[in-house]
């Protein structure tokens, strides 16, 4: 297509196409060299404005940004050895160089002297935020500490990060030791065609006869959810919720129970190091809620009001079992009853909805969707080198005619590539020293089905969401109108508030309207028929209570078992003391699903796996108020996208919830989009 910007509009884009393995390594050695230089020289002279200070160092990390980010995007979606060794080889530097930055004393205490001085007081509300976090992050890294406490800090962190490592590596070593042969093809009655061929193909490749039987999860919930066979399910149940622990059919093997004992030991000291009482306390420091308890009320309340009906949709669920003649429900039978309670109840398939989401029909009308809402629309480029021929590079227009942003978009699975869907950061949007403004850049990446028997892309409702949602992270990045990097687009957000854009566009997926504009057959071109819809919406909310109850004890273990710490503590009696509080499905005495828990024992999410729900409250007040003026309502759309998305980390996300909504949120639109009636 013809296009009148020219593509100096963006003179650091990626050459992905001449980038090579054997670059990496040494342009980061490089880039962390001229880093280390920067700061020495920064210090030396002396000068802590705003401009020598923050913009200088700020030029240094966005130039090591741009070399090792196109490295790190290619590691996920285009890897070979080669480039997973020169990505890995890199990690340690950068770990290091991060670590001495966030320790470095000197360097705090010029920021220090900023914030301290009379120009303070010109910088805008954006810089100052900026500022203040970064102050913040000193101080949670240890800075200030003596120089014992400080290497009894570092000391502690780099135990943390062994045990944290270990702990991922027991869950996955448990995972792969576990496998089961199954010779008879009667014990897989039920197993969806797929999933017995990707059974036999294990089996081929291990020299077995048959079908072999893993751990891995889409196996797992394709046994657990259609196997007939009831003690093929409890066998796999027992081996799935005994991971790396002392039960099972690999106890003690891999067991992490000591591992989760030092981690919650050592995270406990290192909060009191800080001066918090607990580490839930410490994790909060940087989120939008409060304090422990504003937490702990809010997932009690929503437990209140979401227990009763998770307690009738089990009622519901073992009267249908009983009726076809499996009486004693036990938790391995829950996932296989509950698929055949969602057929019998609503007739409908994700599998049926297909033919109705052709990629390119899906991908027009989201960008009508969001045009209606901010205004802006989307042109293709050709001109810009990529990675595979399947990705597309789109410029985000406004309605005043400027380029304001700009995206990569790589749907389809392929070897090499990672699984999940996620946004990333290209280029975020700053004031460059020079004055002139760098335009943000995205990566939006998907693992859908690739185009295949002539037919074009397909996609699931489900994969649908799952594509508004990462356009709702996109233009979160892409919409910001900050110029600071350190609270531009996504950066500087609160945790458990980042989800509010990605989980609010999703709405968008689930109107009539919506759907009109984002559906049609690849074939006929006619609209979802009306019968489909209809069951397509009734059954958005089964077992929804159900659900929200199990998310609920997750949040509320996690949160109990970082602000409670003591020595001695019982992970597993705090697990069962939330279970009787908040849950309606029992899990037998044999179960230890803490010990792989990793989103809190290893990833990013303790004392904060909370923040599911919390953005979720967020999002769906956030929407309520377009049911309320219109779901396509311009005014209030163009109020969205600037009081949320133009905003991006400046101001604490309370401020800015309030200035859209008009108050503080409400859990009552959750509840009714969840179909819940506490």
């Amino acid at each position: 297509m013809s296009n009148n910007n020219p593509l100096i509009d963006y003179p650091d884009l990626p050459p992905f196409s001449a980038i090579k393995p054997e670059h990496v390594l040494p342009a980061v050695e490089q880039l962390v060299a001229d880093g280390r230089a920067r700061i020495q020289a920064v210090l030396a002279a002396g000068n802590f404005d705003y401009a020598h200070l923050v913009q200088a160092l700020d030029e240094e990390d966005d130039r090591l940004g741009k070399a090792f980010g196109p490295a790190g995007h290619l590691n996920a979606v285009a890897q070979d050895d080669a480039l997973r060794n020169a990505y890995n080889s890199c990690l340690p530097l950068l770990s290091e160089y991060g670590t001495e930055v966030g320790q470095n004393a000197a360097l705090c205490a010029a920021f220090q002297s900023l914030r301290d001085s009379d120009e303070w007081g010109s910088l805008s509300e954006a810089q100052q935020k900026d500022l203040e976090n970064t102050l913040r992050d000193f101080r949670l890294s240890g800075v200030d500490l003596p120089d014992d406490k400080k290497a009894e800090y570092m000391a502690n962190s780099k135990r943390l990060s062994e045990l944290t490592s270990k702990f991922s590596d027991n869950v996955l070593d448990a995972t792969q030791a576990w496998t089961k042969q199954v010779t008879d093809e009667a014990e897989l009655d039920g197993l969806p065609e797929s999933a017995k061929a990707g059974a036999a193909d294990r089996a081929a490749a291990d020299g077995k006869d048959g079908w072999v039987l893993t751990l891995d999860a889409p196996v797992f919930i394709a046994v657990m959810s259609h196997c007939k066979n009831a003690d093929l399910r409890k066998e796999m149940y027992t081996a799935w919720t005994t991971k790396a622990s002392d039960q099972g059919p690999n106890a003690g093997e891999f067991d992490n129970a000591a591992l989760m004992d030092e981690i919650l030991a050592l995270r406990h000291k290192q909060a009191g190091l800080l001066g918090f009482a607990n580490y839930g306390e410490k994790s909060l420091a940087t989120k939008m809620a409060r304090d422990v308890q504003e937490v702990t009320v809010f997932l009690e309340d929503l437990a209140k009001r979401a227990k009763p009906q998770a307690e009738q949709e089990l009622a519901e669920l073992k009267a249908f079992a009983a009726e076809q003649g499996a009486e004693d429900l036990q938790p391995w039978d829950i996932g296989f009853w509950s698929e055949r309670l969602r057929e019998a109840r609503y007739s409908i398939s994700e599998e049926e909805l297909r033919p109705w989401f052709p990629a390119d029909t899906v991908i027009n009308g989201m960008f009508g969707i969001v045009g209606k809402l901010f205004g802006i629309k989307f042109e293709k480029r050709e001109d810009v080198d990529t990675w595979h021929d399947d990705v597309r590079f789109y410029e985000l227009v406004d309605d005043d005619g400027s380029v304001r942003a700009a995206f990569y978009l790589d749907m389809y699975a392929r070897t090499g590539k990672r699984g999940g869907a996620w946004m990333d950061d290209a280029r975020i949007r700053r004031r460059r020293p020079d004055g002139s403004l760098q335009t943000p850049v995205a990566y939006l990446t998907c693992n859908f089905a690739p185009p295949a028997g002539g037919k074009p892309g397909l996609l699931t409702h489900d994969e649908v969401v799952t594509l508004f949602h990462e356009f709702g992270h996109g233009l979160h990045h892409m919409l910001t109108e900050q110029d600071v990097s350190g609270i531009s687009g996504i950066n500087g957000v609160a945790w458990d508030a980042v989800e509010l854009p990605s989980q609010f566009l999703e709405n968008w997926c689930w109107t009539e309207e919506g759907i009109a504009l984002i559906s049609s057959h690849y074939e006929t071109g006619e609209p979802l028929p009306k019968d489909k819809l209809d069951k397509m919406l009734a059954a958005k909310n089964f077992q929804s209570a159900m659900q929200m109850v199990r998310q609920i004890e997750f949040s509320l273990f996690d949160m109990r078992i970082h602000a409670e710490y003591q020595d001695g503590l019982s992970i597993q009696e705090v697990l069962d003391e939330v279970r009787e509080q908040v849950s309606v499905i029992q899990p037998p005495a044999f179960n230890r699903f803490p010990n792989s828990f990793g989103h809190i024992f290893a990833g990013g999410y303790a004392a904060g796996y909370y923040s599911y729900k919390w953005a979720e409250v967020l999002s769906s007040d956030a929407f309520s108020r377009f049911e309320e003026e219109g779901e396509f309502n311009e005014a209030t759309g163009r109020e969205f996208r600037s009081a949320i998305l133009a905003m991006g980390g400046s101001r604490e996300p309370m401020d800015l919830f309030k200035a859209f909504r008009g108050r503080e949120p409400s859990v009552e639109p959750l509840l009714r989009h969840c179909g819940i009636n506490g």
